[in-house]
């Protein structure tokens, strides 16, 4: 893997340079995508329009980025991002949140407020998708990283597993309730560790979203910590392992517009902007990438 460390300072503009170029290109490198977003977004933005979009904490920095451009594009188009775990999320969004697009970091959680979703899932029957807006936007990766200058040997998730059946480190995971955390409780298992036993030792710490644990690692408050590569990568950290698809699956980002969404025309148009090469290139720029088929 070949993640540059880079500050979150420069990662800003240089998100935002990109942006920008990207806002202004034109002609036959324009998708069919963008010119229907562009089109849709004209239309919606007749008017002042304030989106409300809800996305996983990992996707801070892209969509500020994002959110500081469109609106060049788009007149009277701006915003107000709630960031948060998805978990954290799908909550507010249940108890009557106002909420245009919401962004997930898992699929379970967007499941669980879609009707076309397994009653497995959606337990409770909640109807709150628009699911014909409903895409597969981004896919992540699942990364271990460890404070700069650690001396602990811990430079790959076999040698962390080992660490944590020995009980001589402090290991830093998401909440059960965070995609991320879940994510790592699949590692866990894979390796045949058994969490409760181990955070009961005192060997596991958690964080309540992704950036949490990746502050935790930034600051050598731990050992070790399962994050997202593109959380590592704004932090400055350069991950020392990355899971495979057999040891946690994909981790994939879906999006989708509320059935109450305050202003949904302007929410789709604003979904199907994300998809485009344009914002693609933003997404790419911190580790994201399209989802592999």
């Amino acid at each position: 893997m070949n993640l540059n460390k880079i500050s979150r300072r420069n990662f800003l503009c240089a998100v935002g340079l990109t942006t920008a170029a990207a806002l202004t290109a034109c002609g036959s490198s324009a998708s069919s995508a963008a010119a229907s977003s562009a089109a849709a977004s004209s239309g919606a933005a007749a008017e002042p329009v304030e989106l409300i979009v809800f996305a996983a904490a990992s996707l801070t920095e892209t969509l500020t980025a994002i959110g500081e451009t469109y609106p060049a594009e788009n007149p009277g188009v701006t915003f107000r991002f709630n960031f948060d775990s998805s978990g954290t999320l799908k909550t507010q969004i249940q108890e009557g949140a106002d909420c245009d697009v919401f962004i997930s970091a898992g699929q379970k959680q967007l499941n669980q407020l879609d009707s076309t979703a397994s009653a497995d899932v959606n337990t409770e029957g909640l109807d709150f998708v628009d699911s014909d807006s409903r895409v597969d936007l981004l896919e992540n990766k699942v990364v271990l990283c460890v404070p700069e200058g650690s001396d602990k040997g811990i430079d790959s998730f076999d040698a962390l597993a080992e660490h944590l059946k020995a009980e001589d480190i402090l290991f830093c995971m998401g909440n059960s309730d965070v995609p991320v955390g879940q994510y790592t409780q699949k590692i866990l298992a894979y390796y045949d560790l058994d969490e409760a036993a181990l955070a009961a030792a005192g060997v596991i710490t958690y964080g309540s979203n992704v950036k949490e644990v990746t502050t935790q690692v930034t600051e050598g408050s731990v050992d070790a910590g399962v994050v997202y590569c593109t959380d590592a990568y704004s932090a400055g950290l350069t991950p020392v392992d990355e899971a495979t698809k057999e040891m946690c699956g994909q981790v994939i980002y879906p999006a989708a517009v509320m059935k109450a969404a305050p202003h949904a025309d302007a929410a789709k148009a604003f979904l199907a902007y994300l998809q485009t090469e344009e914002a693609m290139t933003v997404f790419e720029g911190v580790g994201f990438s399209a989802v592999a088929q």
